[in-house]
C-alpha cells in the first residue's frame, strides 16, 4: 500500500502544491492556519508529518518556527525544498519517509506536529496506532498536534456534486454513515481510508492525548465547490465574507461534522 500511495504522489507532486489554490480548496487551507495560530505555541520546533509539497511548512516558517518536514515522496519534498529556498527560507531537515517511520526521531524533540494525510491512507488501525503513538513519543510535555482524517459525513455530502454515480448502489449511504471505509487505488485516487468523527476522536484517545478540539476545515461551506467557485468570479465580495467566516466557524459543531476533512487538535500532557 504504502507503494502505490508514494507513486500516486510522485506523479501528482505539482497538482498537489496547486490543489490549495482553488477557491474552495482556500477555505480548508485557512481554517487549518487558523487552528495552527490559535492553539500551537508560538514558537518552536514543529514536525510536518506527510508534509507533501510544504504548503504549512512554508507558512510555518515564515512565522518564525524551526521545521522538519517528513514525507514518503520525494517528488514532494524536492517541491518543498525549492518552494522554501525562493522564500530564502531554511527548514531544519527533510526526511524522505513513510508515517510508519518515525522510529529514528528522538523522543519529547518536538514543540509541534501536523499529521495532515498519512491517516488519509492507512487501513489497517494497528498502523494509524502507530503513527499516533509516535506523534506523541516525538513531542514535548505540552506539545501540540493536528491530526487529520478524511470524514465519510463530509464526502457524502460533497458526492452530490463531485461523485453521485457510486450512489447508485444504496448500500452505499449507510456505508458512508457508518463510516471505517477502506479503498483500493482502483475504487480511489489511489488506496485511501475514511472513518466518522467518533471513529476518528475515539482512534486519537487511544494513542494517549488529550483532545483540546476539533473543526470541519471547510466548516460551513462544505460540499459547495461548485457554488464557492462561482462566488469567487461573480461575486468576490460576498465570497471574501464568506470565507472569512467559514474560517471563523470551523469548530462550531453546527458544521464541523459533516465536512470533507476532519482536523482534531490534541495535546500531550504533562
Amino acid at each position: 500500500m504504502t507503494s502505490e500511495v508514494r507513486k500516486y504522489y510522485d506523479e501528482n507532486a505539482e497538482l498537489e502544491w496547486q490543489r490549495l489554490n482553488n477557491p474552495y480548496s482556500m477555505v480548508e487551507f485557512c481554517s487549518t492556519m487558523y487552528l495552527i495560530k490559535k492553539y500551537f505555541p508560538k514558537s518552536g520546533e514543529i514536525i510536518d508529518i506527510g508534509s507533501g509539497p510544504g504548503r504549512y511548512s512554508l507558512e510555518l516558517l515564515k512565522m518564525g518556527y524551526r521545521v522538519s518536514l517528513l514525507d514518503l515522496s520525494k517528488n514532494e519534498l524536492d517541491i518543498a525544498k525549492r518552494k522554501v529556498e525562493e522564500a530564502n527560507l531554511i527548514a531544519q531537515n527533510y526526511y524522505c519517509k513513510s508515517a510508519l517511520e518515525l522510529e529514528f526521531l528522538e523522543d519529547e524533540s518536538f514543540d509541534g506536529a501536523l499529521v495532515m494525510g498519512p491517516l488519509y491512507h492507512l487501513h489497517s488501525s494497528e498502523d494509524r496506532i502507530k503513527v499516533l503513538r509516535d506523534t506523541y513519543r516525538i513531542l514535548k510535555k505540552n506539545g501540540v498536534a493536528l491530526i487529520s482524517y478524511i470524514n465519510t459525513w463530509g464526502a457524502l455530502k460533497a458526492s452530490v456534486g463531485e461523485f453521485p454515480d457510486v450512489f447508485k448502489d444504496i448500500e452505499h449511504f449507510d456505508r458512508y454513515k457508518n463510516g471505517d471505509l477502506k479503498f483500493s487505488s482502483e475504487e480511489s485516487f489511489t488506496s485511501t481510508y475514511f472513518t466518522t468523527p467518533p471513529l476518528a476522536l475515539d482512534e486519537i484517545k487511544k494513542s494517549g492525548f488529550e483532545i483540546v478540539s476539533y473543526a470541519g476545515a471547510e466548516s460551513f461551506l462544505a460540499g459547495l465547490s461548485f457554488q464557492v467557485k462561482n462566488l469567487y468570479l461573480y461575486m468576490p465580495e460576498a465570497y471574501e465574507n464568506y470565507f472569512k467566516k467559514a474560517t471563523e466557524y470551523c469548530e462550531l459543531p453546527q458544521y464541523r461534522d459533516t465536512t470533507e476533512h476532519l482536523h482534531i487538535i490534541v495535546k500531550k500532557a504533562e
